[in-house]
């Protein structure tokens, strides 16, 4: 569970209503039509911008999102490591027992690459291939979510036109002018909320999420390159700790 983004989300939101409440009546922020015009909105914008299938399925990672389970790049080195050490102890086929012990997919098709004998060049061009349609995949989630941070003020505004409008038309009534205009802005209130608290930090949480992704799997294919050319399991720590910090390598000194 990734209580960062929970936490998150919820301490906004508690902020955010807590402010309304010490000025006021919380129901006069409670408005249907504008959700509908801002959720609404967002999502059937997104929709034409995007095929229906890769909404769904970003819809699906972003669900996951909240329930990531980071993994240590100490233990995926420990793991490398302890492969190196059979390698060079009973030769490199023997390692391929180890291969379903490995729960990554990725590593598990690097080491079955090397026990193969498929040449380091041809490892790599295939990994390498791999992480970069990953990385295609992610950013198109990525862009969805900005999609729907960037169309979500825009049907806020669209919600206050709206609400503006049928206000001007009931002018001939003056006691109405001042809660037409604040319905009226109810809707930008949602489209910025939902945008600055949901959206666009989930795009910024999918993008982080890439890029250690991205550093472990590069880890990875350096790892069993080392692995397969015979390297020493010391040589081989000492080029995979270079990913991670001087906190963590101290952390594994110790």
């Amino acid at each position: 569970m990734d209580l960062a983004t929970i936490g998150g989300v919820v301490i906004g939101l508690l902020f955010v209503i807590g402010s309304i409440m010490m000025g006021g009546d919380i129901g006069g922020f409670i408005n249907i039509p504008s959700v509908m015009i801002v959720v609404g909105g967002a999502f059937a914008a997104t929709f034409v911008n995007f095929p229906l299938k890769t909404v769904v399925e970003v819809m699906n990672v972003a669900k996951k999102t909240f329930q990531h389970q980071e993994v240590s790049p100490v233990d995926t080195i420990n793991t490398l490591v302890r492969l190196a050490e059979k390698a060079r102890r009973e030769g490199i086929l023997a390692i391929e027992k180890s291969i379903y012990e490995i729960d990554d997919p990725f590593m598990k098709t690097g080491i079955q690459l090397a026990v193969d004998g498929s040449e380091p060049e041809i490892i790599r061009s295939i990994m390498e291939n791999e992480l970069s349609n990953l990385e295609n995949r992610h950013r198109i989630g990525q862009a969805v979510m900005h999609s729907l941070g960037t169309y979500a003020p825009a049907f806020g505004m669209i919600g206050t036109l709206i609400g503006l409008i049928q206000m001007l038309r009931k002018l001939e009534d003056p006691t109405q002018i001042g809660a037409g205009m604040a319905v009226a802005l109810i809707t930008t209130f949602y489209g910025a909320v939902l945008a600055n608290l949901v959206f666009l930090p989930m795009e910024g949480k999918l993008k982080n999420r890439t890029l250690e992704e991205i550093q472990r799997r590069e880890m990875i294919i350096d790892g069993i390159l080392a692995i397969q050319s015979g390297d020493n399991p010391r040589v081989v720590r000492g080029k995979l700790m270079t990913y991670v910090s001087p906190k963590e390598r101290g952390e594994e000194a110790a």
